[in-house]
């Protein structure tokens, strides 16, 4: 599912009104009736609605749900702002429809003083100040509008996006001046700025109307950014041939592990294994060998000359992947042996956890990192290796442009995990839920995306199946654990049961 700017937005509409054909204030229309619908599905006719409709579409759609609300008997008082003396056409043209009505809709057009109304718990605010054009700050009467909805205790409903949130970048916008509401009903699909942690206070609970909007001009679009879903991570499973054996699946390797922190190479190599790799071979400090060869049996064990940490670069010609990274440690001499392996290394490659941090206290180590490298940072890490950022929006930019410098994969980890790709294409996982907040989900995000690599999928395709592997194998394993008491080790065991999901 594509992902569409404010602009792309604007195009999209006026592509569907010239090629359906269909008239604009139809287009309205049908958005009027989606959004009316959603309302009165949650809300009866006994609960006193207060309209707040702008000077824009977002303001006409608005008055076109007051209206179609007013015909099926709510009580319903309007208000729209027209402080510049100038409305949008379509906005215009409902506003005359809601005069000539013939319910019991109050309308007041509000054009310089404004006496608010009382807005009391049992009352449902329909905000259509602003839509998805916006792109500054709410600021004079229309922010002090704002404060008042959002103290008050009514219920409150936005049309297609909060006012004042903006579509994309909200780094410079006043956080005071947007409108909290319960429950946004946007128009076809989401907007970017709804996957950022920060926004999710404006938002309450989302739910997408899909309005008809040309699937041909939808298809036209280029969009940076996409939303990973079932049907596209099932076109790219592999078939496993039936007369496959191990040696034909791919050869992982996994350094991973100081002393103290088996934990992290256990997890990193058990997930690679379930995620279909023929054979895995784990490095790690000698005095880790008898964990790892009584918890994992199926792998390969190679110790480290020292015993406690990862001092010693490995050839890799003899593996079709490699993950380097969980619980190494960062000592000076793991340091060294953690570049070195990078340089060496031919085969594609993961890095995560303290191969960031390396890298992140090493910036001039950047420079030498492999074509194609896919790094799997949390935002910390990636703030440690490009700088602090003030929202998501920047944290996602720098992200990107990481990807791109590198000509590798940066998957920026979270509730919605971002695949930034080399030529500047975002795609965001769509699976996972806050019981996978937990240690160790990392380290097996990192086995599953390196046994993917190992059994024979290109890079993209490893990070993009891989991301969505690892948050569906979560939800599988909240729905029968719950959030609170799932674990790392949960999401492996729940692996075999996303791949199925998927398959069926």
């Amino acid at each position: 599912m594509k992902i569409f700017t404010s602009n792309q937005i604007h195009e999209l509409d006026k592509y569907t009104i010239e090629h359906e054909p269909v008239k604009s204030i139809d287009l309205m229309e049908r958005a009027a009736r989606s959004i009316t619908h959603a309302i009165t599905d949650r809300w009866g006719a006994d609960v006193p609605v207060v309209v707040f409709a702008g000077p824009g579409n977002n303001g006409g759609d608005a008055l076109a749900v007051a209206r179609m609300l007013t015909d099926q008997n709510y009580q319903v008082q309007t208000y729209l702002f027209n402080i510049s003396g100038h409305l949008s056409a379509d906005c215009a043209e409902n506003k005359q429809r809601l005069i000539n009505h013939r319910g019991n809709a109050l309308l007041t057009e509000v054009t310089q003083e404004f006496d608010p109304p009382r807005l009391e718990e049992g009352m449902l605010v329909v905000d259509g100040l602003f839509g998805s054009g916006l792109n500054k700050p709410l600021a004079g009467g229309f922010s002090s509008l704002v404060k008042y909805i959002n103290a008050s205790p009514a219920q409150v409903v936005s049309l297609d996006i909060p006012s004042g949130l903006m579509t994309e970048d909200n780094t410079y916008n006043v956080q005071a001046n947007i409108i909290r509401a319960d429950l946004t009903l946007t128009l076809q699909q989401v907007k970017l700025s709804f996957l950022f942690a920060e926004n999710q206070q404006f938002i309450g609970e989302l739910q997408v109307l899909d309005i008809n909007l040309s699937k041909e001009g939808i298809d036209a679009i280029d969009a940076q950014y996409t939303v990973i879903n079932e049907a596209e991570v099932r076109q790219m499973l592999l078939p496993r041939s039936p007369f496959a054996h191990k040696g034909m699946m791919g050869h992982a390797l996994i350094i991973a592990g100081s002393y103290g922190m088996a934990g992290a190479a256990i997890m990193a190599t058990k997930a690679c294994l379930r995620s279909g790799a023929g054979k895995v071979t784990i490095h790690t400090p000698r005095r880790n060998l008898q964990i790892l060869q009584t918890t994992v049996p199926e792998a390969i064990t190679h110790p480290d000359r020292e015993e406690t940490i990862f001092s010693e670069a490995m050839a890799t010609d003899d593996y079709q992947a490699m993950a380097i990274g969980p619980g190494i440690g960062t000592t000076e001499q793991t340091c060294i042996a953690m570049i070195s392996q990078l340089r060496r290394t031919q085969c594609p490659v993961v890095a995560d956890a303290d191969a960031l941090n390396i890298l992140g206290s090493r910036h001039a180590w950047m420079l030498q990192l492999p074509k194609g490298i896919i790094l799997t940072p949390h935002p910390k890490e990636l703030e440690r290796m490009e700088g602090q950022c003030t929202d998501s929006y920047e944290r996602l930019t720098k992200a990107r442009h990481l990807a791109e410098k590198l000509q590798g994969y940066v998957v920026l980890k979270g509730r919605y995990t971002a695949v930034c790709m080399p030529d500047g294409h975002i795609s965001f996982n769509s699976t996972g839920n806050a019981g996978m907040a937990t240690a160790g989900s990392g380290d097996v995000l990192t086995g599953i995306i390196t046994g993917l690599l190992a059994r024979g999928y290109k890079q993209r395709e490893a990070c993009l199946l891989g991301v969505y592997l690892h948050g569906l194998a979560g939800d599988l394993a909240a729905e029968e654990l719950g959030e609170e008491s799932l674990i790392a080790s949960d999401i492996i065991r729940y692996l075999p049961k996303a791949f199925l999901k998927i398959k069926h």
